[in-house]
Order: C-alpha cells, then structure tokens, then sequence
C-alpha cells in the first residue's frame, strides 16, 4: 500500500532534434521511411485491448505519391462502436480505482517510449501519411506529443494538490474524480500529437475513451496505439475505432453514459455536434462536458515600425510550413503600403527558393495537402483569384494532382479587405496580404477584429512600442494565442497552452491544467471530528 506523496519527474519540453546530414537521427527516420514505404500493413482497429479487423478494407495512400499504397484499415461499423463503448465501461471501474500514480507511470512511460525507441518510426508515419516534413513531424508527433504526456501528468498532481482549507475539528478534503460514463475523442488530421492528447489527457485523469482520428491520420495513429500498449495501458481503457462520423455520432450521442467529447477540427462539424448533445441532453446520466478546438483565420498585422525582414520570415514561415494545414497558420496580413513593398520583396525571394516535393528528400520546404478533397477546395480558391479585379497573385499559383496533392505557395494581394481569402478559412498554402494606410493603424485593428468569426491566433509586428500597446488592447478577444514579434503558429506545452474562442472554440488551452479540469468532477468531503450531540443553537436560549 502506497503511504507516501508522490512527485512524478519535472517535465521539460522534449528536445527538437536537428536531422542534419551525417545525424543518427537522420539515418534512423531514413531507414525507417524506407522500410515503411515498401510495406503494406493491415492496421486493425483497438476494441478491449483485441485488435479488430474487418472485411472491409480501406487503402492508405501518402499524400504526396498517391499512387503507391503503404497499407490498409479495417473500416467499421455500428457494432464496432457499441463493443467499443462496452469494452470503456467495463474497464472503466478498475481503471478509475487505479491509484494516480500508476495511471502517470504509463504515460511517462509512454512518452521516454516515444522519444526513445518508437522516434524514428513515429516521424516516419507521419511524414509518409500526413506529407510532413521531418522538421514538422518532429515537432508534432515526438516533441509535442511528449510534451503533452509529461506536463499533464505534472498537471495532474498539481490538481490533486489543491485542497480546501479546515476549520478546528474539521477536516476538508476534495477528491477529484473522473467523469460518470466515457469519453468521446474526435481528432483531427494535421497533428498526430492533437490525436494522441485529446484520448490521453482524459484517460490520465481516470476517464475511458472512445477514440476516432481523421481517416487520413490512421496512419499515425496505430503507432501511438503500439506505443501505449507497450507502456501498459489496460484492456479498453482507449478504444480505437475507425467508422464514419454519423455512424458513431448516432450510437454515442444517444447513449446514457456519454460524459464528455474532446473534439478538434472544422467548425461546422462542432456546432453539429453540439446541438445534437443538446438535443440529447435528456437521455445523459450527467450533463457532458464539451470541449472543442475548430477553425481559424489567423491575422499578422504589421506597424509602419516593424522590420520587413522579419515580417517577411514570419509569413513565410507562418503561412506555409506544413502547407498552411494548421489551425494557427497566417491566412491574413495587414502590412502598411510603405512598407510593403520591402516586405514583398523579401517573400518573393524566400518563396523563389523554397522547393516542393516528397518529404523524403529532406530539402523540401513544401510537401503535399492532404487529399483530393483539399486540394481541390483550395485550388479553386486560387482559380477564383486568378479571375478576379480585386486580387492579384503575385506568388505561386500552381498545382497540380497527378502523382501528389501538390500546390505551390501561394500569396494573393487585394486591394479589398474584405475579399474572400481575407474572410473564410482555406486551411492551405495560401495567404492573402491586404496593403493598408499607415495612416489608418488604429482602423485596421478594428478591420482585424471584426472581419472574421474566429478567434484563434494573430501576431502583431511593431518596434514602436505604443502601437504593440494599442494592438494588445484593441485585440484583446480576437485570438486565444497572441503574439508580438513572432509568426502566429509554434505554440509549445507548457510555454503557451492552446486554444481559441468565438467560432474557434471552447479556449479550453490544451497543453495547461485548465484542460484537465475539464474532465474531473470534484466531490468536496467534510469530515468532523467532534460532531454535535444538541439540536439547540445558543441564540436560542431566553434572555435572563
């Protein structure tokens, strides 16, 4: 029996290792892709702790050579969703029992697991099914995704810490427990470690999951599942099940037990959900809780006293790592005309540099969008701009699909600030730049604010220090992650926890204890030593 006060390591953020040519690291994920290339794997679903495969098999190819097939998974149906949920609720009693610090254990474990032996070969499937570079893989699926194990499980004792104060002869206590029923993780595509957090950080607290990635992250995701097998997580505590969203929607949301849903993609798709758990609520053991991280319009605005050089490097960066697939990329910018066309000159020669292609060759900048699907939604985009009076594209412009989901970098300028790609979510390698009167600072804040619904990142670029002033103030609700003098993507655990509001989300701040407070349900303890034996108060006593 445990009778001591455990402190789990300090967590630090993982390390980014640099993959430079003659690197261990860069042979490592070398051999790895290569090996990963020329398989072909039956990746089956994780019901119970039994993998689960199906006569119906979906293909798995890489984005940016989709031609060549790397695998198959098994795809599902309602009754793989219903053994899943079975499977939660029976683990869910011993899981929940389990004392705190060995539910920390198997996910420190799994994060030493992570960035030790399973690296190269977690890189490797991200960057072979999601079309990362080794650069952004890295970043992803090893720093982040240990970050995101380690800090929360610092986070977590940090929440069990916090206790009430007692009165004389009373003792206080708060015990915080997991959610009444089973968790619901829908993740997203463009971030293996997202995937990983949004089933790991409620089953850390106790909780049990049901977790269904994008299919297009399936890849990746079987990975994470071998890792936290191997770190001993028990029999159906996370399930992994790959069906269609309507088809799980239908079961879980009208199930009793549903406690909770930790979402992150489009916004629509978030509202949808919502309304049909409201819609539900009658049905639920408890009121669930919902937390979700949706879309973004991220901004850069630029002062008249900002530097072009780093204004340039910031939007190049910010608009187009990862092929502008980030819910933080720079979509927007607002630079004075002056300065501009400084600016402007920078970008072109930063973007007449970088090159496209595989992530395989490690000089590539750019790799490919996702799927066919995206390709074509943004493409048209740049097709509509190329035919309008108030855009003009002066960099990039190209795509094309026949061996990989390819589109250059692409920055449009308009002469509207209300022009379409300043307005609606692209979620590609595409950046629309509004040149504004230097005169007019204080107006353009008010432009940024109020031309978009979400509110997830934006950055603000000055050397005068009354406009960043200004710009913090007037922005203050306009992104949940705000930054001066930085491009608006890049937040690490720990340093800058995640999350946006308005149409971006419930600001729940992944990467902080405040989303761990979300999935407990604090119960408060009295304890008194010397209970009372007479009903009678002393005021009521007569007067003598």
């Amino acid at each position: 029996m445990a009778n001591a006060f455990f402190e789990v390591p300090i967590a630090s953020n993982e390390p980014v290792l640099s993959y430079a040519p003659g690197s261990p690291e860069r042979a490592a994920v070398q051999a790895a892709y290569a090996k990963m290339k020329a398989e072909n794997i039956d990746i089956p679903m994780y019901i119970g702790g039994k993998k689960v495969n199906t006569k119906e098999k979906v293909k798995i190819r890489p984005p940016h050579d989709h031609k060549n097939v790397i695998g198959q998974y098994s795809k599902g149906n309602s009754n793989h969703v219903k053994q899943a949920i079975n499977a939660a609720l029976k683990a869910k009693p011993a899981w929940e029992a389990m004392p705190w610090q060995d539910r920390a254990a198997i996910f420190l474990k799994a994060a030493d697991l992570l960035s030790g032996p399973f690296r190269a070969k977690m890189n490797a499937a991200t960057m072979l099914g999601q079309s990362k570079n080794i650069f952004q893989a890295e970043i992803d699926c090893v720093a982040e995704f240990c970050d995101f194990l380690r800090f929360n499980a610092q986070y977590m004792t940090q929440l069990y810490t916090e206790q009430p104060e007692s009165e004389p002869g009373i003792w206080n206590r708060m015990e915080h427990r997991p959610l009444e029923g089973f968790v619901f993780a829908i993740t997203p595509f463009n971030f293996t470690s997202i995937a990983g957090n949004l089933c790991a950080a409620p089953a850390m607290l106790g909780n049990v999951c049901i977790w269904k990635p994008a299919e297009t992250q399936i890849y990746s995701a079987a990975v994470i599942m071998e890792i936290f097998e191997a770190a001993g997580l028990p029999d159906g505590v996370i399930n992994l099940i790959y069906t269609d969203g309507p088809v799980a929607g239908d079961i879980i949301f009208s199930h009793p037990d549903f406690a909770g849903l930790h979402f992150t993609g489009s916004t629509k798709v978030f509202q949808n959900l919502w309304q049909t758990i409201g819609n539900n609520i009658s049905k639920y053991r408890s009121y669930p809780r919902i937390v979700g991280e949706t879309g973004g319009k991220d901004f850069v605005i630029a002062h008249a006293s900002a530097d072009a050089k780093e204004v340039a490097t910031a939007l190049v960066r910010g608009a187009f790592e990862f092929q502008g697939q980030k819910c933080s990329a720079a979509s927007r910018a607002y630079v004075p005309k002056g300065l501009w066309r400084e600016v402007k000159k920078y970008m072109l020669q930063d973007l007449e540099d970088i090159k496209m292609g595989s992530p395989e060759d490690f000089t590539n900048f750019i790799n490919a969008v996702i799927d066919e699907r995206a390709f074509n939604k943004i493409s048209n985009y740049i097709a509509n701009a190329r035919k309008s009076k108030k855009a003009e594209i002066i960099a990039g412009g190209q795509y094309d699909k026949a061996k990989g989901y390819f589109i250059e970098p692409t920055v449009i300028e308009t002469t509207d600030p209300k022009y379409i790609t300043m307005c609606e979510e692209i979620f590609g390698p595409v950046l629309t730049i509004y040149p504004y009167d230097a005169r007019k600072f204080e107006e353009t804040l008010e432009l940024v604010d109020k031309t978009s619904p979400y509110a997830l990142t934006g950055a603000v670029f000055a050397r005068d220090r009354t406009a960043i002033n200004i710009a913090s103030d007037r922005l203050r609700h306009a992104a949940g992650n705000f930054y001066i003098n930085d491009k608006p993507t890049g937040a690490v655990v720990g340093q800058q926890p995640f999350g946006g509001a308005r149409g971006s989300g419930t600001n729940d701040k992944a990467g902080s204890i405040l989303n761990l407070l979300r999935w407990i349900s604090p119960r408060t303890i009295k304890e008194n030593f010397v209970p009372p034996k007479d009903y009678r108060y002393p005021f009521m006593n007569p007067d003598e």
